[in-house]
């Protein structure tokens, strides 16, 4: 009982800011997040699911939200973008290296190497991976068009998805919760099949090469 009423009141002094704040808040935080790295301390998203709770009373339109944390995320990465083609090198050259484990640079090296343009879609929805794809895909030499493409694309994707989850948080937290769970029991039996499977075909790989010996 004591939880639902400490939610209550989280809720209600959310949805209480001034709508004008919020969705200042909706469009900065996203924008500062890659180019000022602000996201390794403070996630954008959080700005937006409160816009998405505000949106539920009807002080703010949903799409309003929307559309406003889709042009902060994508300015502040095409920012994060240009400060890494321009200052990147140098950056990551004096950064330690527990900085940039911290920082999960080889991280998001590693995911670009492996999946080009679609890091910047994918990295939108890990915190870290977020504040320094942009920028590491400057550094890297990422062509711009492609870059712009997938941060236009993730940024959209992520910014409905994000609003719709604090809206749907506003009309009934409780049910967002079970929903939740149920989504993340799936995300498990997915992983756990595509575990299952990479290591059958590993199998049948070694299985073929003895055979053809």
């Amino acid at each position: 009982m004591g939880d639902n009423q400490g939610v209550d009141r989280l809720v209600a002094v959310l949805t209480g800011l001034p709508p004008v704040l919020v969705l200042a808040l909706v469009f900065v935080l996203p924008a500062l997040e890659s180019s000022t790295l602000l996201g390794l301390v403070v996630p954008g998203e959080t700005a937006i699911l409160i816009g998405g709770l505000v949106a539920h009373t009807g002080e703010l339109p949903l799409w309003v939200v929307v559309v406003a944390g889709t042009v902060g995320a994508c300015l502040g990465d095409q920012v994060g973008y240009a400060l890494g083609r321009r200052y990147g090198p140098q950056m990551l050259a004096r950064a330690s290296g527990s900085a940039r484990r911290r920082a999960g640079i080889r991280r998001a090296r590693r995911l670009i190497a492996r999946r080009g343009a679609w890091a910047v879609v994918l990295g939108r929805w890990v915190a870290v991976l977020r504040a320094v794809v942009p920028m590491v895909a400057g550094t890297g030499g990422m062509p711009w068009p492609p870059f712009l493409r997938a941060n236009l694309a993730g940024g959209l994707v992520w910014a409905t998805a994000v609003a719709l989850l604090g809206y749907l948080g506003a009309a009934s937290y409780h049910r967002l919760e079970r929903e939740l769970g149920i989504g993340e029991w799936a995300l498990l039996a997915v992983i756990a099949a595509g575990v299952v499977l990479h290591v059958w075909r590993r199998h049948r790989r070694v299985r073929q090469g003895r055979a053809d010996r």
